[in-house]
């Protein structure tokens, strides 16, 4: 139903929970809130779905491959190699295929819309498809198959490292030769997303990726659209850039690069307190990805300072090693509370909810990063709502309460029914397209591996 009403028991608005709200939706976005007349019930209290503002999802496929203990010490940059063999094998039909059942997940798990940061775009040898956007373009058929918001990313990869180092061998299905050759991918892009409505941004993966000239022209050929970015994520890219150009990487950006609210700065792990403070001025939105952080041993954030200086952040699945909106939201707390020993510590004030804290920021910062109007029950919104099950046992009578209870104890299994685009897709937790998406994602995994 992309066109029509629905009738919430409880919906979460941006003034705070609302009892039996009528909202109509037309064309897959809300077009009223309240009044008389026919409603479809959905029973429950519906949430904003939350914006995802970080995803590979063709990584989906290697969950689990790279837990077992190395020679030498595991790091990201051993998880990395694991992911250059897996990507190895894997088709236009493999890649769909693993995108629809990671958007799947990402629906049952409270994610509404997508910023799919997309770097792979070639054959395995490193040859151009016919289609220069061909694996962009089945990113965005998963999305419209499963019915998730999509902001796409195409990635601009130009070297293996600072100083325009070669790129290595697991990294041709990434690289494009120069400038022109990724402004052809980009447009070819654009033809995907603009058949079905979705919005295109872009992204320079990072600063050991591009070169200064070139981070220069990709930022001049995009007027327009969210502008995302890896940086400082590891300790060991931290060193490698002070030894290139004598600053930390965030420092580099903010001094060489037009940062404003456009940006989501991926991770920003590893910054000093001049950093977290200025980029914290930009407006610049810090994308976080807690579960696979952790499951990497990138560092924790200073995710309080940040707060405290006024910063925008949001949360991404990234490698999609886990995919559960409320368990990005409460691992984000969890490591703040272990790094400072204390506790609700992104609350930001004596009494206040920490997990209407957390949601109300990544709501905010994850529509401000997708570059949607998405992240609000409220006119205008695209139609997204993620709809918990107020009958589970952890919540209580009181609607205050139930957004800590949600994040830190029902989690994902709270979630009843999921509304993207105005359509159900996602009824007594399980995504209607789910069992032929899981059958053909099980047998692309029997054959990659």
């Amino acid at each position: 139903m992309a066109d029509g009403a629905y009738r919430f028991d409880y919906a979460f608005l941006p003034g705070g929970w609302q009892a039996d709200l009528r909202v109509t939706v037309t064309g897959g976005k809300i077009t009223a809130l309240g009044g008389d007349g026919p409603a479809t019930h959905v029973k429950g209290a519906a949430l904003p779905g939350l914006p995802n503002l970080h995803s590979h999802t063709f990584q989906r496929g290697m969950a689990g491959l790279a837990e077992r203990r190395g020679p030498a010490s595991d790091s990201f940059w051993t998880w990395r190699e694991v992911m250059y063999r897996f990507l190895g094998a894997l088709t236009p039909d493999d890649v769909e295929a693993i995108a629809a059942m990671v958007m799947v997940e990402m629906l049952e798990g409270g994610f509404t819309s997508l910023a799919e940061f997309h770097y792979l775009h070639h054959a395995a040898d490193g040859a151009p498809y016919a289609d220069p956007a061909e694996l962009a373009g089945r990113i965005v058929a998963a999305a419209h198959q499963t019915g998730i918001g999509l902001t796409l990313l195409p990635v601009f990869y130009a070297q293996g490292g600072f100083g325009g180092q070669a790129a290595q061998p697991g990294q041709r299905r990434f690289v494009s030769r120069d400038a022109d050759a990724f402004a052809r991918l980009q447009d070819a892009a654009r033809v995907h997303t603009a058949r079905h409505g979705m919005t295109l941004g872009g992204a320079p993966h990072s600063l050991r990726a591009v070169t200064p000239d070139q981070l220069k022209a990709f930022i001049a050929a995009s007027p327009e659209g969210p502008i995302h970015i890896h940086v400082a994520e590891q300790t060991r890219e931290v060193d490698d850039c002070l030894a290139w150009s004598g600053q930390r990487p965030v420092r580099w950006l903010l001094d060489h690069a037009p940062v404003d609210p456009r940006w989501c700065l991926i991770h920003a792990t590893h910054m000093d307190a001049g950093e977290v403070h200025d980029m914290a001025k930009t407006g610049a939105v810090a994308g976080l990805c807690p579960i696979t952080e952790a499951n990497l041993g990138d560092g924790v954030f200073a995710g309080v300072d940040f707060r405290d200086h006024g910063g925008v952040y949001g949360v991404g699945s990234d490698s999609n090693v886990e995919i559960d909106a409320p368990g990005e939201l409460r691992l984000f707390e969890y490591g703040q509370r272990l790094f400072h020993r204390g506790r609700n510590l992104m609350a930001g004030a004596e009494g206040a909810s920490t997990g209407e804290a957390l949601y109300r920021a990544a709501l905010t910062g994850g529509a401000q990063a997708l570059g949607q109007n998405v992240g609000a029950i409220a006119i205008g919104q695209r139609a997204d709502f993620v709809v918990l099950d107020t009958t589970h046992p952890a919540f209580g009578p009181k609607p205050e309460n139930w957004l800590d209870s949600y994040i830190f104890n029902a989690g994902r299994n709270a979630i009843a029914t999921v509304i993207a685009g105005g359509i159900v897709q996602v009824d007594h937790g399980r995504h209607k397209a789910r069992d032929g998406i899981a059958a053909r994602f099980r047998q692309t995994l029997n054959r990659v591996l």
